[in-house]
């Protein structure tokens, strides 16, 4: 990275934290522009050369955000010693990562509001891509180890992240030990599905 690059980035990352601040206190619909440019000191004209809109800086904090919980993963990932225990072990973080990241309210504002420019919707697309494709990657591990039935690995990470994604909307107000429960017992019906044995 050269020094313009870097000088780049450091602003960018600035502009981002004093931003997260006020999306954390206000939510993401009650933040605007302008409180943006007053609690940063920027010009309203930098605030778009570096992310385009409030749309596209919210966005980088997701992807801060995405990169902190990957982090978090690949330090106890070692951990879980089977695929299975891989699977609750993400339940888990989810409910933790969730009930406790202070932009929560914001990031649940900003996936349900209204319709939003193409080139955020395809960077919107390209994250659950990569969370499809992490999902993928825990369900083929477990194929290899002859853990889980040889089965079509793209559709269950779909399936994987459907439910995580309908988990994480529907189980907000819960209390934490409830939710984790609720997640659980969702890892344990796609692990082992809650049709009864044929004897």
């Amino acid at each position: 990275m050269n020094k313009k690059q870097l000088q780049t980035e450091q602003t960018k990352k600035k502009l981002a934290d004093a931003s997260r601040a006020l999306f954390v206190q206000k939510g993401y619909k009650a933040t605007s522009i302008e409180d943006i440019v007053a609690a940063t000191g920027s010009s309203k004209g930098n605030i778009y050369y570096h992310f385009k809109s409030k749309e596209g800086l919210f966005l980088y904090l997701i992807d801060e955000w995405d990169r902190e919980w990957e982090e978090n993963w690949a330090a106890k990932e070692h951990l879980y010693h089977t695929s299975t225990e891989k699977i609750y072990g993400l339940t888990e973080q989810l409910v933790l990562d969730d009930m406790n990241h202070p932009l929560t309210k914001a990031a649940d504002e900003f996936f349900t509001g209204e319709k939003k420019e193409n080139d955020i919707e395809e960077r919107i697309a390209l994250m659950f891509e990569r969370h499809i494709q992490f999902n993928k990657q825990l369900v083929e591990q477990g194929i290899e180890s002859g853990e889980f039935k040889a089965d079509n690995a793209d559709n269950l990470a779909l399936i994987l992240e459907s439910t995580i994604i309908g988990l994480s909307q529907l189980s907000r107000g819960m209390e934490p030990d409830q939710a984790l429960a609720l997640y659980r017992q969702a890892a344990s019906v796609f692990l082992y599905g809650i049709a009864k044995d044929k004897d």
